[in-house]
This record gives C-alpha cells, sequence and structure tokens, in this order.
C-alpha cells in the first residue's frame, strides 16, 4: 500500500514540473512524451492507494510509570543511618488504538497523493494533474485538431519599393474568382495625388500546386513618397508606405528611415487555456507599439514556423503548409502585418533543427511552403557573381536591395552549409556556398549610391562566437569564412558606409562590436556592429550563455530574460548629410529596455590608429 502512494507521490510531482516547465518556458517535444509516460503510471497507483490504503492509523500509546521505594526507612527514623536505600519499580502500560486520519488538505493538493479519508480532496488533487495533461494536449494537439486553417483568406503586404509594392493573397474558395485589387493614395492631396482608387492587378484562380496563394504586384507611379490602402474584393485591405529612393531619406516620418528586426515564434507561450490557440503574445507586444514607429518594414529573420514544435506530426508537404497557415490565421497577425511590409530569411526551424544538410532530405519539402508564402513576395534575387546568370524567384534563397540611407543583403545561413561537425576553423568550410559567398563578397565591395552610408546585413544567426551554447550552429562554428568576410565588411568603411549585421535565432539580445585589428590598415571606425535580438515569441534562457573571451568580438550589451524581444533601427542625416547616424532600440516583453546610437565612418576616412575610448564611449550610451 505504501509503495502506491510513493509513487503516486513521485509521478505526481513529476508531472507538475514538466508541465509547468512545457506550457510556461519551453516547449521541448521529448517532455510531451515524459508527462504522458508519468500520468499513465500516476492513475493506476493513484486509484489503487485510494481504494487500498486504510482511513484509519493505529495510535500505539505507552504509559510508563515510576514508583519509588526506601526499604530502610525504621533506620533512618531511628538514626541508624543516613542513607536510604532505595529501590525503583516501572510500570509500562502499553494500549494500542485506532483513530481516523487527519484530512491534511495542503499536503494532499500539494502532493497529488489520494486522501482516503475525503473523496473531494482526493477528486481536486487528481483534478490538477489531469488539468496538467489537458492544458498540455490542448497546446500540442489543438491548433492540428480544430484549426488546420485548409479555409484561410487573407493578404499581406510583402516587399514595398519606391516603384512597386507585393501583395500576397491566399484564397481558396474559387467562387471569388477573379479577385481585384485596388490601390490609392490615403490623405490625397489634389491636385498633386489623386484620390480616386484605382485597379493593380487582380487574380484570375488559385490551386493547391501553391497551397492557394498569388502574388500581385502594385505599380506605384507617383514620384514621392506616400502612405497608399489597398483593398480586394475578397474583403482584405490595408495600408503601406512606399520607400524612400536609393540614397535619399524619407519626405514622411520626419525623414526618419525605420525598419524592425527580430525572429523566431511559436504561438501560445508563455501558455494561457484562456488564448486563442493560435495566439503570439509577443505579436500584441509589437502592435502596441508600431503605430507609433513610423517603420518601412519588418526584417524577420527566420523561424517564422517551428515544424518540430510543440511535435513534429510528419514530413509531408501538408505538414509544412499548415504552420505557415497557422501563423497568417492567427487573431493577432492582422494588427502587425495588415499595414506593415515582411521579409524574410531562411532558418533551420522552417526546415529542421540545426539544419545542416543542403538540399537533401526533407529541404525540398520544407521550402515548397516558405517559397509560395514567403519568398514569392520578398525582395529581388541578388545577383550572382561573374557570369552566372539570374535564377528564377522559385530558387531564390537569399536577396538584396537598396532604399534610404542603406542596402541590404539578406543571407541564406541555411542551404549551402557545410556540416557543424567540421572543425570551427577549417578552411574549406562554408556557412554560405561558394556562389553565395562570391555574390555577397561582392556586394559589400560595391560602391553604393550618393546617400546610402550603411551596409546592412540580415543574417539568420549570429555572426558573434560568443554565444557559448551550440556555437558551432553559427557563425563561431564557421570562423575561416567569417574571417574572409570581416576583412570585406572593414573595407566598405573606407568607403564612407558602416557595416551593420542583424541576427536572431539565439531568443536573447546581444550587442556585438568587431573592431579591425590595430594595424593601421583600417581605421577604428571600420568597427562592424551586430545587433542580435529574438525571440518575437519563444522561450528563452534563465542562464546567461553570452561571454566575451577575446577582443575579436566585443561584447556592448547583453540581455537574456524576455519571451519576446524585437528591435528598432532609426537612421537619420548626420553631420549635413556627409553621415549617418543609426540608433538601435530593443523592446523587450513590450517594453523600451536599452538603446545605442552609432554613427557611419566618414567619407573617405583615412587608416587611423585606435584610442581606445570608443568601446567606452559605446558602452555609456
Amino acid at each position: 500500500m505504501g509503495g502506491h502512494k510513493t509513487t503516486a507521490t513521485i509521478t505526481s510531482a513529476g508531472i507538475r514540473i514538466a508541465s509547468v516547465i512545457f506550457l510556461r518556458w519551453v516547449a521541448l517535444p521529448p517532455i510531451i512524451s515524459a508527462i504522458y509516460a508519468l500520468f499513465a503510471i500516476y492513475v493506476p497507483s493513484f486509484i489503487l492507494g485510494y481504494l487500498n490504503e486504510s482511513k484509519y492509523e493505529l495510535l500505539d500509546e505507552v504509559d510508563v510509570v515510576l514508583k519509588e521505594d526506601i526499604l530502610n526507612k525504621d533506620e533512618i527514623a531511628n538514626g541508624t543511618t543516613d542513607e536510604a536505600v532505595v529501590v525503583e519499580e516501572v510500570d509500562v502500560e502499553e494500549t494500542d488504538t485506532l483513530r481516523q486520519k487527519p484530512l491534511n488538505p495542503i499536503g494532499t493538493l500539494l502532493k497529488g497523493t489520494p486522501n482516503p479519508n475525503s473523496f473531494i480532496l482526493t477528486a481536486l488533487t487528481f483534478l490538477i494533474n489531469a488539468a496538467c495533461i489537458a492544458m498540455v494536449t490542448d497546446m500540442v494537439y489543438t491548433p492540428r485538431w480544430s484549426h488546420p486553417s485548409h479555409d484561410l483568406s487573407f493578404a499581406r503586404v510583402g516587399y514595398v519599393s519606391d516603384t512597386e509594392a507585393k501583395l500576397l493573397i491566399r484564397e481558396p474558395d474559387q467562387s471569388k474568382m477573379p479577385i481585384t485589387v485596388q490601390v490609392h493614395i490615403k490623405d490625397a492631396k489634389p491636385p498633386f495625388d489623386n484620390p480616386l482608387w484605382q485597379t493593380a492587378g487582380d487574380v484570375k484562380l488559385t490551386t493547391n500546386e501553391t497551397d492557394y496563394t498569388a502574388l500581385v504586384t502594385i505599380p506605384l507611379t507617383h514620384s514621392k513618397q506616400r502612405v497608399y490602402e489597398w483593398t480586394t474584393s475578397n474583403n482584405h485591405s490595408g495600408e503601406f508606405t512606399s520607400a524612400p529612393k536609393p540614397g535619399t531619406m524619407p519626405e514622411l516620418f520626419d525623414g526618419k528611415f525605420t525598419f524592425l528586426s527580430t525572429s523566431c515564434i511559436v504561438p501560445r507561450l508563455p501558455y494561457n487555456p484562456l488564448d486563442h490557440p493560435l495566439a503570439f503574445p509577443g505579436m500584441k507586444h509589437l502592435a502596441k507599439v508600431l503605430p507609433d514607429l513610423g517603420a518601412q518594414f519588418m526584417l524577420f529573420l527566420g523561424d517564422f514556423i517551428y515544424i518540430e514544435v510543440p511535435k513534429r506530426f510528419g514530413e509531408s508537404v501538408e505538414n509544412y503548409r499548415q504552420k505557415y497557415r497557422q501563423v497568417y490565421a492567427s487573431p493577432d497577425w492582422p494588427a502587425v502585418g495588415q499595414n506593415l511590409s515582411w521579409i524574410h530569411v531562411l532558418d533551420d526551424h522552417e526546415i529542421s533543427n540545426d539544419w545542416d544538410s543542403n538540399s537533401t532530405g526533407v529541404y525540398q519539402t520544407a521550402v515548397d511552403p516558405w517559397r509560395h508564402y514567403q519568398t514569392v513576395a520578398n525582395p529581388p534575387v541578388a545577383k550572382k557573381s561573374g557570369t552566372r546568370s539570374l535564377v528564377s524567384r522559385e530558387e531564390a534563397t537569399y536577396f538584396s536591395f537598396t532604399q534610404g540611407p542603406a542596402s541590404f543583403f539578406m543571407l541564406d545561413t541555411r542551404s549551402y552549409r557545410s556540416k557543424n561537425s567540421e572543425p570551427f576553423d577549417s578552411p574549406n568550410k562554408t556557412m554560405l556556398g561558394e556562389t553565395q559567398l562570391g555574390d555577397f563578397l561582392d556586394w559589400l565591395r560595391h560602391p553604393e549610391p550618393k546617400g546610402v552610408k550603411w551596409k546592412v546585413v540580415a543574417s539568420s544567426v549570429p555572426f558573434t562566437k560568443n554565444w557559448r551554447v551550440n556555437t558551432r550552429d553559427t557563425w563561431g562554428g564557421f570562423l575561416s569564412e567569417r574571417r574572409k568576410i570581416l576583412e570585406a565588411m572593414w573595407d566598405a568603411s573606407i568607403l564612407g558606409v558602416g557595416v551593420v549585421v542583424l541576427s536572431g535565432d539565439r531568443h536573447e539580445f546581444g550587442v556585438t562590436a568587431f573592431p579591425p585589428p590595430k594595424n593601421g590598415t583600417w581605421p577604428e571606425s571600420a568597427t562592424v556592429h551586430e545587433f542580435s535580438a529574438s525571440p518575437l515569441n519563444q522561450f528563452y534562457s534563465p542562464i546567461g550563455t553570452y561571454s566575451q573571451t577575446d577582443d575579436e568580438d566585443v561584447e556592448l550589451k547583453y540581455i537574456n530574460k524576455g519571451n519576446s524581444k524585437f528591435g528598432v533601427i532609426t537612421m537619420e542625416k548626420f553631420a549635413e548629410g556627409e553621415q549617418s547616424s543609426l540608433k538601435y532600440t530593443v523592446y523587450i516583453d513590450g517594453v523600451d529596455k536599452w538603446n545605442t546610437v552609432i554613427l557611419s565612418p566618414e567619407p573617405l576616412a583615412q587608416p587611423v590608429k585606435s584610442s581606445g575610448s570608443f568601446w567606452d564611449r559605446l558602452r555609456g550610451l
């Protein structure tokens, strides 16, 4: 009988601890099996313990009476002696009685064990564990069972330039065809602006081949930056802002060029049973501040879906497509996606965790929906180096574009990389592959139009080697190729262009500086900066995993806590336009937590020796 109760106590503790970890911290797939296994052991142990345990307990009472008797009382009385002879007699009386066990409601509810004297307490403590199982099951299976989103109809804004805007539409209902898209200038001011709605394009039909998605490219003919409203005949609407021309600052938003950066989203984490099964608390945080930011676009750095979290249900194309549909079907998506351009980088969880198998295995299946939902609405395909021809948009995995004061290169760190297990400093180890690396280096070395002061690199994984957990999956595991890239980045400073790396993946926030060697080849202003912010909605490590160990990667700021993190990057003119300032602000769980400002290099800066004071100034911002 005692064994059943002990088993119930141990398994109950395991269920509750594992459930809290899974629901409120990190939804690791192995925890699901562990919770169900513990519950399978707990139930019979609980029932047998309740049925077999007695309501009473045996109370063994022992009364001990000590009696003392003086044998030489007469001698003492006569004065013959003054020493008493004492005899001690011990009487022991043992009584066994039965009494009802105390209720101990707190112990019963905390331990999860049955109480034979209270059916109500027994039922309550069992229901606590049953509720843990129900909530885990709800988080894992309800989205799949109740929200497959086959009938999802939506439209979102993709890449927007100064001449066109891309609108992705999903509509499985063919009775809505053809779908027409109309657009007009918001708050138009005649005679310079045309206030009338104009037809910008249409969709004649959609098929299962693209999961019922289609792209409409909206031409923007106005020569000035404007805010446009769009609407579709299948009842979707929103707005977007045309981009400033390359090398020019925005005419809107007080002349500030602002965009956002983050990565990594999983629905309903931390778990709340009252939330919608497809809720993203981090999107709610973003939606609250978004109207005041004047953001041009969201640069999303991968892990838009987690195919294996909380559970992988298969490797078919439908399994992957469903994950994308569920994000776009979230009730929190319209507030952050209807009026904001989103452009995307590929990372591992769109394929499989820590993916390093190139285009083999499940890769082609995984990128099918990524192409239909993300790539098709992304910026232009990055140019191939040398004499190679351009790839089709369907084959594109990395992209580049220029607008306002910045040029962007969106890396693909998954499709071409060597095995993570190879030595970190192997000269032949590559993350980008030969062709992409060549294109990337060409882009870094290419002079930018006048007014472009920044080269922004979008990398799904951190460029720094300071993250000490699973370093091999970051650029810290590809040190030889990283060095080639760093040298090309430092070279860009000679042209008066600053280089910034934006990354995600780590579920933490870290700012790292990469100063050039103090050998006079590059000026101190050539320093490259990386801002790594994630997740938008995922777990975080309560234990820090970022640590500086040398002078190559200099820590400027590190914050590990927070389920939701995103960066706001704002560029402005500085020194009468000769330079540009870049302000980076990180929001954690919806709150502005930290910011700093860096400057682009001065044009045609000459090599100078580093004074060392730069880091002190930057840390103090």
